[in-house]
């Protein structure tokens, strides 16, 4: 499998929490479909404390995991909303 381009897209979206709308990722985001995963090395600024939970609300909204041998979060359905 090949691994996702580093470099990435130009093209970025604010990533924010689907319950509190607080700020999660500014993320490089590929293609127009849905947000499912989120490459670690594409996020361009980080705004949790700690992986994967909300630091408005406490939600977990992703899951850690290896996609392609590359890290990633796993995005849980209905949690997450992008702009």
């Amino acid at each position: 499998m090949a691994k996702p381009n580093p470099k990435g897209p130009s093209k970025t979206v604010d990533v924010s929490c689907a319950k509190c709308k607080h700020k999660l990722f500014h993320y490089r985001k590929g293609g127009k479909g849905s947000l499912v995963k989120c490459f670690k090395e594409r996020i361009v600024t980080d705004y949790t404390d700690t992986p994967c939970l909300c630091p408005g609300c406490g939600i977990q909204f992703a899951r850690e995991t290896l996609v392609r041998g590359t890290p990633a979060y796993k995005m849980i359905g209905g949690k997450v909303t992008c702009k």
